[in-house]
């Protein structure tokens, strides 16, 4: 029997915060605040510090998710993870936020995830990603001003 297609799909979401670049890199790099940011997140936690650290999430509709940090570059501003568990039906997850400074330097911040899976699931995978990190750079946003 041969093994089940999968594909691999982009989302990224891209915005523009009223906060000033650095404190948004500040916030991102220090990792442990999803559960303000992200209306889905009731918990997280944070075990370790910088690249190799596990963070763990609950959500509040039910179900777990550990992130594993794989790259914080702070000259490229950019916190890279990837999702060793989640309740998505995916096969593979690395997710990457990136900020950049705007013209007037406010941050603009770029969350970015490549996942595997079934050709059949990557649609409302990438429409729940959207929303999701929407809301998430929305509820930073709020937080950091």
């Amino acid at each position: 029997m041969s093994p089940a297609l999968q594909v691999l799909t982009k989302v990224a979401v891209a915005r523009k915060i009223t906060v000033p670049s650095d404190r948004a890199w500040e916030a991102i790099r220090a990792i442990g605040r999803l559960d303000v940011w992200f209306p889905a997140i009731a918990l997280c936690r944070v075990e370790g510090d910088g690249v190799g650290a596990n963070r763990y999430l609950t959500l509040r509709h039910g179900g777990d998710v550990t992130d594993r940090i794989v790259e914080i570059d702070p000259t490229r501003r950019r916190l890279a993870y990837e999702r060793t568990r989640s309740p998505l039906p995916v096969s593979s997850y690395r997710g990457t936020v990136e900020v950049f400074d705007s013209f007037d330097s406010l941050a603009v911040v770029v969350w970015t995830v490549d996942f595997e899976s079934n050709p059949d699931d990557s649609g409302k995978v990438s429409e729940t990603l959207r929303t999701a990190i929407g809301a998430g750079v929305d509820g930073m946003e709020r937080d950091l001003r």
